[in-house]
């Protein structure tokens, strides 16, 4: 089975998560972007890159260790082969901030209520 990884939009077009990518530095940006091809390519992903956040509406978490740096980016599912990724972040301490998981949740609302319905 093969998922499809897609970059969440606001309704004036902003793109937090392409916002956050843009501002790596190159190694740490590949080491992402080979984490995201795990999520396309492969049915099951291990639990250390991609994780589904406890307590929340169905936000998931793709854990990207490089360096000294842990990055994480928030995503949902829109069907079974979609992932929605909404934005990302440094990790500086070992509990993910309410705040950003809020937005995540946010993010999710306002992407299903657009999505147009087939």
């Amino acid at each position: 089975m093969r998922r499809s990884v897609v970059f969440y939009a606001t309704v004036d077009g902003k793109c937090p998560v392409r916002d956050f990518l843009d501002s790596l530095p190159g190694k740490a940006a590949q080491k992402v972007t080979w984490v995201l091809s795990l999520l396309e390519d492969l049915a099951v992903v291990p639990s250390s890159y991609f994780k589904k956040l406890v307590g929340t509406e169905d936000i998931w978490e793709c854990r990207i260790p490089f360096g000294s740096n842990a990055y994480r980016i928030f995503c949902f599912f829109a069907g079974s082969s979609v992932v929605v990724l909404t934005h990302g972040l440094v990790k500086k301490s070992q509990k993910t901030p309410r705040g950003e998981i809020d937005r995540a949740e946010e993010y999710r609302k306002d992407f299903l209520k657009r999505r147009p319905r087939s």
